[in-house]
């Protein structure tokens, strides 16, 4: 491989998306997932409208990371062109509306668990072989609200999507792939403004300078 390839799994926004920007411009190929297609081109257009010398490709990839049959096939695609990856960015989240835990509301729960934890769970099967040949890093990203009152349904299904990741650095770290799991600071994103709507946005960080931080410290 002559150039480095980074698959992101929820690139269409936020965190995702300022990380697809970062490692565009860092000169990585980069497949972006995500299910909005009218996201993922925004992202597309800011990375070609920079217009830098050796930038990175932008691969758009717009599905569900809920989708196995999707997932797979683009696994076997990205092994058939470029024989494997260094980085592997998990920040695909499905974030449920506040509420008591005795008032879940079920549709939103199985979500949940199916975009948080099921999916987290087949990919890695999947994108585990990927990282193995290209000796990558596989990246998740943590959330510390689980066990916080009316986060049932979110902060359940990312702490165990986090467990899940946290078995899976003990049982690779002789052999790989690399598993690092990051904490982000608080950010402007859509996500933060779900939970806390009329929280002033000014101190909060930048997405794009929290993406650099957390990928240049890989």
């Amino acid at each position: 491989m002559t150039r480095k390839l980074a698959l992101i799994t929820g690139a269409s926004r936020g965190l995702g998306a300022a990380m697809a920007e970062h490692l565009a411009q860092k000169g990585w190929d980069v497949v972006a997932v995500a299910r909005t297609v009218g996201a993922l081109e925004e992202l597309d257009d800011r990375v070609k409208a920079l217009g830098l010398p050796g930038a990175g490709n932008l691969t758009l990839a717009p599905m569900d990371v809920t989708n196995e049959d999707a997932m797979r096939h683009l696994c076997r695609s990205i092994y058939d062109r470029w024989g494997g990856a260094q980085l592997w960015v998990h920040p695909a989240v499905h974030v449920a509306p506040l509420s008591p835990a005795g008032s879940l509301d079920m549709k939103d729960w199985d979500k949940s668990i199916a975009t948080n934890l099921r999916a987290t769970g087949s990919l890695i099967p999947l994108i585990e072989p990927l990282l193995i040949e290209g000796q990558g890093t596989a990246l998740f990203l943590n959330d510390l609200r689980g066990g916080e009152k009316f986060f049932g349904a979110y902060g359940a299904t990312k702490a165990a999507q986090i467990a899940l990741a946290q078995s899976w650095q003990l049982e690779t770290a002789k052999h790989g792939p690399r598993v690092v799991i990051a904490t982000p600071g608080p950010m402007p994103t859509a996500t933060r403004a779900r939970f806390f709507p009329g929280e002033d946005r000014k101190p909060l960080i930048d997405p794009k300078v929290e993406a650099a931080r957390i990928l240049d410290a890989l």
